[in-house]
C-alpha cells in the first residue's frame, strides 16, 4: 500500500468524526402547524332563506402547498419549510366560507358537496392569493368568487368577483405573519358572505 493511500485510509475516520460533531451542534428546528382558520366575525341575523351548497375551493399557483408564502424584496417566493399551515389553504377556505356563511344565520342550511339537500345557491371559487409581505408590512389575500342559481339541470351564473383584502404585517416572526394572514382572509370571507347574500 502506498503512503498516501495509507495516509488517506487514516485520515477519513477523523474527517467523518468532524462531521459528526458539526451536526451535533447544529440545533434541532420542528417543524410547526398553524392553524388558518379564521373565526367568523358575523352576527347571525336569522332570516333562514334557501339552501347554500359550498363546492370545494381550487387552489391557485403556488397554493396547493401548505408552507407559510413570504414574497421577497426582489419579487420572488419564499415557502417555509418550517412553518406551514395545518392543511391546505384551499381546503380550509372551503371549511371557514361553509362556517361563515352558516354563522350568518341567513340561510336554512349550508353545506359542502356531497349533501342531498337541494340547494337555491351555488358558491364556488378559486384562492387566488395569501402570502406575507414584509416590505410593505402587509399580508395579502385574494379570492375569486362565483355565485349560480341552479336551473333545470344547469345553472344560471348571478355574479362572479374578485374579492381581495390585506392586513397590517406587525413583524418578521411566523406568529406576526399566521396573524396577518389570517386577518387578510378574515376580509376577504367577510366580502364573501356579503356578496352571497346579495344575490340570495
Amino acid at each position: 500500500m502506498s503512503l498516501n493511500r495509507r495516509h488517506l485510509l487514516l485520515a477519513a475516520p477523523l474527517a467523518l468524526a468532524g462531521c459528526g460533531d458539526l451536526l451535533a451542534k447544529q440545533p434541532y428546528t420542528a417543524r410547526t402547524d398553524w392553524p388558518i382558520a379564521p373565526e367568523p366575525g358575523i352576527a347571525a341575523a336569522g332570516s333562514r332563506r334557501g339552501v347554500v351548497l359550498v363546492r370545494g375551493i381550487q387552489a391557485g399557483p403556488a397554493l396547493g402547498d401548505r408552507g407559510l408564502i413570504t414574497l421577497q424584496a426582489d419579487g420572488s417566493i419564499h415557502r417555509g419549510y418550517y412553518n406551514r399551515w395545518a392543511v391546505p389553504p384551499a381546503q380550509a377556505v372551503t371549511a371557514s366560507l361553509i362556517a361563515w356563511l352558516q354563522a350568518s344565520g341567513e340561510f336554512s342550511a349550508v353545506v359542502g358537496e356531497g349533501s342531498a339537500l337541494s340547494p337555491a345557491l351555488i358558491v364556488e371559487g378559486t384562492l387566488d392569493t395569501l402570502l406575507a409581505d414584509p416590505t410593505r408590512h402587509v399580508a395579502r389575500a385574494a379570492l375569486t368568487l362565483v355565485v349560480a342559481k341552479p336551473v333545470g339541470i344547469g345553472e344560471r351564473p348571478l355574479a362572479q368577483r374578485r374579492l381581495t383584502a390585506t392586513a397590517p404585517l406587525a413583524g418578521p416572526t411566523a406568529p406576526d405573519l399566521v396573524a396577518a394572514q389570517r386577518a387578510a382572509l378574515a376580509g376577504v370571507l367577510r366580502q364573501a358572505v356579503a356578496m352571497v347574500e346579495s344575490d340570495r
